[in-house]
């Protein structure tokens, strides 16, 4: 078995030109192809989140000139709003009994379970 392994050489000269040439564009390729998703997700999405977001947000108590007010929520106010959330949601579910029970029926004849049916016929 060490035999097999120390015979093994790479010739660098099996590799041409238009397979290096290849490699290096399929290379530079991808590389461009991931900045591009990383520069589109990272400075484009979030932009167009802000502008869709921010024409349909109304505040209360906003001054007619249009310009937006930033509301602060207090922690007492986001408190009860997730107790509140996290009650309703808690409701929505039946309480279970959690056991579990597994009764043995004994099958009848299917086709399906048959060997003499097979998937294939052998003519």
């Amino acid at each position: 078995m060490s035999l097999l392994l120390t015979n093994i050489q790479f010739d660098l000269s099996a590799i041409d030109s238009d397979g290096l040439v290849l490699v290096i564009v399929g290379y530079c390729i991808v590389f461009m192809a991931l900045l591009l998703l990383y520069l589109f997700f990272r400075y484009i999405i979030p932009s167009i989140l802000k502008v869709k977001i921010g024409k349909g947000r109304i505040y209360e108590g906003s001054d007619p000139s249009g310009k937006n007010q930033k509301i602060q929520i207090t922690g007492e106010v986001n408190a009860a709003i997730s107790m509140a959330l996290y009650l309703y949601l808690s409701e929505l579910h039946d309480e279970e009994s959690n056991i579990l029970t597994i009764k043995r029926v004994s099958k009848v004849y299917s086709p399906w379970s048959s060997k003499i049916y097979g998937v294939r016929s052998l003519k």
